[in-house]
């Protein structure tokens, strides 16, 4: 137990095996990858032709504060993940990175709608995906980094295809998809709006997470929760506004009690939540907070090239900033594996996995 509350160093991190429940397919290319498939379709909008140079405008135009900036590079990942060929590429990418990041489980999660411009349905972009992640599982066990990587699809909340979208994850989730959710603005666009898709997936006996509370505040945690029915909250971040913490004792509001007493799944996202202005620094994030109330706390990526980032660099963060330990860094995981849309059996075969073997190996050296 005495090495589990030493802080770990970022090469122990990187180390630990770690799951994540909240990462975007199109926000996770490589710079190059972009690059390549730009100059394969003749797509001549990118700001500039150097892979380390993207990657950073990536970073700066998300750090920019400007909305147009930020929506923009999205197009660019959007435009050059048209083809089949393009996603399968992309989506094996994606699990090997996660796996040589030390990730041995990743929900990653895309809407299919976005990918059918140049022709393809959203029945072949799902397909597409699920091949490039078992491919990249392949490869990345082949380099001794063992991962499942599985899918969740969104329907984008402001668009009118979400029951479409239920219905393919009901199709294909003995396929390698585990779940839904919808995301998009969430101001003016309420969870309460696609009711009618939430409950088709209930009857379905189907998993679905809710971005909400990450730009928009509690009423947005309470339709997705009390209305909706939703398993996990993508983001979550605004809980903390019910919480009262004027005092030497925090104070829990009616929704902030419910949400931790239910032990309702929070996927925070901490440098994409200071993109979107949750907080201006990682130590003023919520999460901190947070995870000492005993909320259900987990730990992800979002968008990691928008975001610049990776697990390892999120946990470091937080260890910097918070001064966790292997123990805490153990406990967001085991979190998330508790949370995550696979049957019961697999999801305690991960966890048993991570609490011998792998944190108090990597701790003890």
């Amino acid at each position: 137990m005495s090495n589990l509350l030493k802080a770990p160093t970022r090469d122990q991190i990187k180390r630990l095996p770690k799951a994540l429940l909240h990462d975007h397919l199109d926000g996770g290319l490589r710079p190059q990858t972009i690059l390549d498939i730009a100059k394969e379709i003749g797509y001549n909008a990118l700001p500039t032709t150097n892979a380390t140079e993207l990657g950073k405008w990536f970073g700066d135009s998300c750090d920019s504060g400007s909305l147009v900036r930020y929506l923009e590079t999205f197009e660019h990942t959007i435009a050059v993940m048209q083809r089949r060929e393009d996603i399968v590429r992309v989506a094996k990418e994606c699990a090997l990175d996660l796996a040589r990041d030390g990730v041995v489980y990743a929900e990653v999660r895309g809407a299919p709608e976005l990918f059918t411009l140049k022709g393809l349905t959203m029945s072949q972009v799902v397909e597409a995906t699920l091949e490039g992640y078992r491919l990249g599982e392949a490869q990345a066990r082949e380099e001794g980094f063992p991962i499942r990587v599985t899918s969740l699809l969104c329907g984008m909340r402001q668009n009118k295809l979400s029951q479409d979208v239920a219905e393919l994850v009901v199709k294909y989730r003995d396929q390698g998809v585990v779940g839904f959710d919808i995301a998009g603005p969430e101001d003016g666009f309420p969870p309460s709006d696609q009711l009618e898709t939430f409950e088709y997936l209930r009857r379905e006996n189907a998993h679905f997470t809710i971005h909400a509370g990450e730009a928009y505040g509690l009423p947005s945690i309470w339709e997705a929760i009390q209305l909706c029915g939703a398993e996990r909250l993508g983001h979550g971040v605004r809980i903390i506004d019910d919480i009262d913490l004027s005092g030497a004792t925090p104070i829990l509001g009616r929704l902030a009690s419910y949400i931790r007493d239910r032990r309702v799944p929070l996927e925070m996202c901490p440098t994409s939540n200071l993109q979107t202005g949750a907080a201006k620094t990682i130590k003023e994030h919520p999460i901190g907070k947070l995870a000492k109330l005993r909320f259900r706390v987990t730990v992800n990526t979002d968008n990691r090239l928008m975001s610049q980032t990776s697990m390892t660099h999120e946990m470091e963060e937080l260890v910097k900033a918070f001064d966790w330990n292997f123990l805490d860094l153990q406990r967001v995981t085991v979190n998330a594996l508790k949370s995550a849309f696979i049957p019961f059996e697999e999801r305690l075969a991960l966890i048993e996995e991570i609490v011998k073997p792998g944190y108090l190996a990597v701790s003890a050296e």
